[in-house]
């Protein structure tokens, strides 16, 4: 009679991961949202590379379904401004820009230009163009000559020089980047569209935030009111941080913890006709007083206010103010 030896047989250790997965995925009575130091601890994993892909996918799709909420965001931001290692400067505006333009021009380039002219200190970022027919901020940074900053020390010297600066996310969050880079692998959008938005990883004096869809902008207000920011959060033109002067306008603020809420009645009597095509051109036209145009010198006057009304002053003088600052601009360009 042959002796064979016992076997033994061990169950695989669970992935670290697998427990974030779990708590999003457990069906409808047993899911639930992530806690702040869950979702912190989360995106740590996630941003330290110790995640497997077929996680990263799972973990993304599940929040996209039930919605993020503030306390996730907090923390998964926690988690990324933990891990940045910038330096500090000193910023008044942080900028997101993701969304890419497609109906207008984005106005809010001349704006953030202009507003740069007068010594208000702009960090901008973008994830790239990945959305075919949208126009994105990129694709105009040398045209407008705003600086492309590829490292912190070049963005310290576009601020010093001129109080504008782009820095796209792929250079300073990769990871980030890529998990927005699977859209086309998903199939949907992930909540890293939006997560990008709330960011603000120079600590900026007052963060501006553009959240196109219905519900999410007080979300984003909340998240930022819990990590002691002070931010503005509207639905923009697109996606993207500029006042529609054909609508209503509500501004979500957070300010010391506290939030307020402004409600901007639409600037023009009548809607504007939808240009029939983007020319970048009319962009130089419009800065260098060659053309006169409605629509646009609403739009980035009053996107300039908004930044203004985001930087403290109240919403008749931020008006004011945008209004000499654009009079007394600088043309050339």
């Amino acid at each position: 009679m042959n002796d064979f030896p016992a076997l033994t047989l061990e169950t695989p250790a669970e992935h670290p991961f697998a427990e974030f997965v779990r708590i999003l995925g457990k069906g409808k009575r047993g899911a639930r949202n992530l806690t702040r130091e869950e979702a912190r601890e989360a995106m740590g994993l996630l941003l330290d590379g110790k995640v497997e892909d077929t996680q990263l996918g799972a973990f993304l799709m599940l929040l996209r379904h039930k919605e993020e909420s503030p306390e996730e965001l907090a923390g998964f931001t926690e988690a990324l401004r933990a891990r940045l290692n910038a330096p500090a400067l000193s910023v008044d505006l942080d900028w997101p820009t993701y969304a890419g333009k497609k109906r207008h021009l984005p106005w809010y380039l001349l704006a953030a230009k202009c507003l740069a002219q007068n010594g208000v200190r702009i960090l901008m970022h973008g994830g790239g163009a990945h959305t075919a027919g949208r126009l994105y901020s990129e694709q105009l940074l040398d045209f407008l000559h705003i600086p492309l900053c590829r490292d912190w020390q070049q963005v310290g010297a576009a601020l010093e020089h001129g109080n504008l600066a782009f820095f796209p996310l792929v250079d300073w969050a990769p990871q980030l980047q890529r998990m927005i880079d699977l859209r086309n692998t998903l199939g949907l959008r992930s909540p890293i569209h939006s997560l990008a938005r709330i960011l603000n990883p120079l600590g900026a004096r007052c963060g501006l935030q553009s959240i196109f869809h219905p519900g999410y902008q007080g979300v984003h207000r909340d998240a930022s009111g819990l990590l002691g920011d002070t931010s503005l959060v509207i639905k923009g033109d697109g996606g993207e941080i500029e006042i529609n002067p054909d609508a209503d306008s509500h501004l979500y603020g957070t300010c010391g913890g506290l939030s307020w809420d402004e409600q901007w009645p639409q600037l023009s009597a009548q809607r504007h006709v939808k240009p029939a095509s983007l020319d970048p051109q009319h962009l130089k036209a419009l800065w260098r007083g060659d053309v006169e145009d409605s629509y646009p010198q609403l739009a980035l006057i009053a996107t300039m206010a908004l930044a203004l009304r985001g930087l403290g002053q109240d919403r008749e003088q931020a008006f004011i103010t945008a209004q000499q600052y654009w009079d007394a601009r600088d043309r050339s360009i």
